[in-house]
Formats: C-alpha cells, structure tokens, sequence
C-alpha cells in the first residue's frame, strides 16, 4: 500500500529596520488549501498577491479567512511569490508611517481586501513606530 501525503507548511522572519526580531511557524487555513488544490485541478485564478497584518490575538485556526483585526495590507513585492523547488516566498515591506503600532498577527490574500486566505500566524506584538521600515518574508513549503 503506497501511502504518500502532502503537507503544507510555513514560517516568516520580520524584520524591523533590517534586523530579524521574529521568526513563526504559520498555519495554513482551511480556504488556502482548497486554493491549492483548484490550482491543482488546473482551474485558474487569483494569486496571492497580497499580505496583511493586524492587532488581534485570537489564536489562528484553520477556519479562519480574515486576519481577527486588520490594520493594513500591502502587495506583495513579487504578485504571486518566487517558488524555488517545493516552496514559494511571498514578502513585502511595511514603510515609515505606514501600520503603526503593535501587530500582532499576520496573514496572505489573494485581493487588496476580502479575497481568499492562505495562511495566518499570531505571534509576540512588534512594536512598530511611525519611523520604522517593517518586512516580513514568507515562506511556503509543500512537503
């Protein structure tokens, strides 16, 4: 019997003003692998090409499809990220003046709102102030 499974996983390293302060294992969601597998399918669609951060602390669940308190979404700096081998990396920057104040949780879209979710992580607050350059790097690796 041939048992062979397919795991998605992910981690992100933020980073403020050029040094990593967090590095997080994320949750993909329920709606980001039914994503993955109508891509599979061959149905075509959106791609993520968008991240968001936000101030909730509800713990992330496979059920989720927003972020618990949204502050800002950004696109991505590649629409669609970079795969190389069995992963994808998504990342953007949050510039000075833009989502200030401590986030708290993470997520990847496929629309400036609304849209489908791939993934959400909750993590320690980063305080990030009105002069701060904030990046977060996103790696998705199917395994």
């Amino acid at each position: 019997m041939i048992n062979d499974q397919i795991s998605l996983k992910g981690a992100l390293t933020i980073t403020k003003n050029g040094e990593v302060i967090r590095e997080i294992d994320n949750l993909v969601v329920t709606a980001g692998k039914e994503l993955l597998a109508s891509r599979l399918a061959g149905n075509s669609g959106s791609v993520i090409s968008y991240m968001a951060v936000g101030t909730g602390t509800t713990a992330a669940a496979v059920g989720n499809t927003t972020l618990a308190t949204e502050v800002d979404r950004n696109a991505l700096s590649v629409s669609g990220g970079t795969a190389s081998g069995a992963a994808v990396t998504y990342a953007t920057t949050w510039l000075a003046g833009d989502a200030t104040g401590a986030l708290t949780e993470a997520g990847l879209f496929t629309a400036s709102s609304g849209g489908t979710m791939l993934a959400r992580t909750v993590f320690a607050a980063v305080n990030k102030g009105s002069d701060d350059l904030v990046t977060i790097s996103w790696t998705v690796t199917v395994s």
